[in-house]
């Protein structure tokens, strides 16, 4: 660091001794006037009280004293190594060595290469008259072997009962070398710490650890939570953690191997085809498995068509039947479009009558015509047998070529059953009321059936038994197709929902302004809401947020059933709404200049725990362009598809 003091009008180099680390002192003569400091000065210089035991080393007695005769002498790489009198030589390894000195440099901060490592020092442009000292007193011999000098030279019986065992050199700040004062004790006590004592690391014996001695059932919970139930993607190794654990201990590997193959999940024939080869050999691991999903499967990605995919015969309608039989504890099978020219009268057989632990089969969106042709025919079976099914979830979302004497069959055979998607089929009234009454349903979806009439879902909703105890519960429409729902079903149905739902779509359906107030209950237990292309307006969509006097609704005409309702019902306490997600698409009253006119409540906070709004293309648009103002309202427009 360079300083901006003044430097003397003649610079000098200092001499430099051949030996290193040593800085002989220049003439006297040609030095310029030293800056001096005074031990008055010392309280003031390190903010030191005068009784502080610390003594500065350039405490130069008055200048009117009588003059001393003064020998330029050496001074020390560190300060704190010096004694009450100036330093002398001593015997260093058996030889004489000469205390460093220091010389005025260009730099004010200079590295000491003879000291500790990286121990910077201030350098002075002047040297200091030293004091006059009894040199018999500290010199020395080599044949003493000893040194009085309080030094690092290790010889002084004072250095080492002065710092002790563990004494350690206390760390100086820039203040102290820029002040030219230094502290002569700077020898700080440490005071040991015990050692903390390191427990050596337990062994155990092999199916001795803690965690292999856990009950078999708690130890199946926590492997469990290795698994990953994200969906594959692409050839991505999933389950690495899994696999991991295999080669712990035996115990591990066991509870290890009953979770890895309890969900089996194939993206790949290849997949599928080494999976089949391991079973076949130990066929053991084939009773572990309970899911086999095929959802997604595909042929993407390996360079091959759908007929070239066939003419390997990884997964054929027969290795499908054989790895059925190789797995007779299945409980749940998912299948899927892809896979429908390879679904069998054979493999349904299989599914209906040849797995009696068989809970929950999926045929999502499986329509061609021979699927059709064989499930039609597996589903015959049943018309002479009265076998029951124990099929509780049951998935033909959008298998729209199936018959309607399927379902009429079909769906009386299942008197355990809890889900029915048949979402997009040809299902009926009459095949929906067969549903036997010891069904209870938690899950319908009867959406885009255009075979089922309004009347007829909502007397089977109303009437029958199965649907008490509904939770999800989905009843939209294309408008521009049908519509299912009218206002004379609409107001039959709303009241008498139960409050077990969570989540309701009414899309399509013919709701008013004057069903608002049949909605406002719905809205205290659902969690979804579907009002797509409904006629409601802003203010019908702000009463399910917050409370309204009647006296702020226009005045509408009501039929006189809905009016009637509402004198017999008294007006409940205000609860707040428990929605999370709502979807007003297609309302010709939600646009973009109303979501965010002061009227609109739909983007202010009182709408917690509103998490998700669904709208329209248009309003979706325009509201893309307004980024600041989402920001500042706290949304964010996202694009996540069709749902459902």
């Amino acid at each position: 660091m360079l300083t901006p003091a003044q430097a003397p009008q003649r610079q000098t180099s200092p001499s430099m001794d051949h030996r290193p680390g040593i800085i002989t002192a220049p003439d006297p003569d040609l030095s310029p006037a030293p800056s001096r400091y005074y031990a008055a000065d010392f309280h003031k210089l390190t903010n030191r009280r005068a009784s502080s035991p610390f003594t500065p080393d350039f405490a130069f007695p008055d200048p009117a004293a009588p003059a001393r005769a003064t020998l330029p002498t050496a001074h020390t790489a560190d300060r704190r190594a010096l004694s009450t009198q100036n330093a002398v030589p001593c015997v260093v390894q058996g030889g004489t060595a000469i205390v460093p000195t220091r010389q005025g440099s260009g730099c004010s901060i200079k590295e000491d290469t003879d000291g500790i490592a990286q121990s910077f020092l201030e350098s002075i442009n002047t040297s200091a008259p030293s004091i006059h000292h009894n040199a018999d007193k500290d010199a020395i011999t080599p044949e003493s072997g000893s040194c009085t000098c309080c030094c690092r030279c290790g010889r002084s019986d004072s250095w080492r009962a002065s710092i002790g065992a563990r004494g350690h050199r206390r760390a100086r700040s820039f203040t102290a070398p820029r002040t030219g004062i230094s502290e002569l004790t700077g020898i700080d006590w440490e005071p040991s710490e015990p050692a903390l004592a390191v427990e050596p690391p337990k062994t155990f014996a092999p199916g001795e650890s803690p965690l292999e001695k856990l009950p078999v059932e708690v130890l199946d919970e926590i492997i469990a939570q290795l698994a990953l139930d994200s969906p594959p993607s692409g050839y991505t190794p999933r389950n690495v953690d899994l696999i991991s654990c295999l080669l712990t201990s035996r115990t591990i590997h066991v509870a290890t191997i009953n979770t890895l193959y309890s969900h089996i999940t194939f993206p790949h024939s290849s997949v599928f085809s080494k999976f089949l080869t391991h079973v076949s050999q130990y066929p053991g691991l084939g009773t572990i498995v309970k899911r086999l999903d095929l959802s997604h499967f595909t042929s993407i990605g390996l360079g091959r068509s759908r007929q070239g995919n066939s003419e390997v015969q990884n997964l054929t309608s027969k290795t499908l039947l054989k790895c059925l039989d190789l797995t007779p504890a299945l409980q749940e099978v998912l299948l899927q479009e892809n896979l429908d020219d390879d679904i069998d009268e054979s493999v349904l057989c299989k599914l209906f009558y040849g797995l009696p632990k068989l809970r929950a089969v999926d045929f999502c969106a499986s329509s061609s015509k021979p699927f059709a042709e064989s499930f039609t025919s597996a589903v015959t079976g049943l018309l002479d047998s009265p076998v029951n099914l124990f099929i509780r979830r049951l998935g033909l979302h959008e298998c729209f070529t199936l018959p309607n004497s399927v379902f009429e069959t079909l769906l009386p055979r299942l008197p355990h059953l809890t889900h029915l998607d048949v979402a997009h089929t040809r299902i009926t009234d009459r095949a929906l009321a067969s549903i036997p009454g010891t069904a209870s349903l938690s899950h319908l979806n009867l959406g885009r059936c255009t075979q089922i009439s309004g009347r007829g879902v909502v007397d089977f909703l109303v009437n029958h038994p199965a649907a008490k105890q509904l939770v999800f519960l989905n009843l939209s429409c294309d408008i521009a197709r049908y519509r299912l729902l009218w206002e004379p079903d609409v107001e039959r149905l709303l009241p008498v929902l139960p409050t077990t739902l969570k989540s309701l779509n009414l899309n399509g359906a013919k709701i008013r302004h004057w069903h608002t107030p049949l909605l406002l209950p719905l809205t205290k237990h659902l969690e979804e809401l579907s009002l797509a292309s409904t006629d409601l307006s802003v203010q019908d969509i702000n009463s399910f947020f917050r409370p309204t006097s009647p006296a702020s609704s226009p005045p509408t005409p009501e039929p006189a059933a809905v009016v009637t309702q509402q004198e017999d019902k008294p007006a409940p306490a205000w609860t707040p709404p428990t929605l999370h997600y709502l979807d007003l698409s297609s309302i010709p009253a939600i646009t973009q200049s109303s979501l965010f006119s002061t009227s609109c409540s739909l983007l202010s906070p009182s709408t917690t725990p509103l998490e998700v709004i669904e709208l329209g293309d248009k309003a979706i648009s325009s509201l893309r362009e307004c980024r600041n103002t989402n920001k500042r309202l706290g949304w964010v427009v996202k694009e996540l598809g069709r749902r459902g």
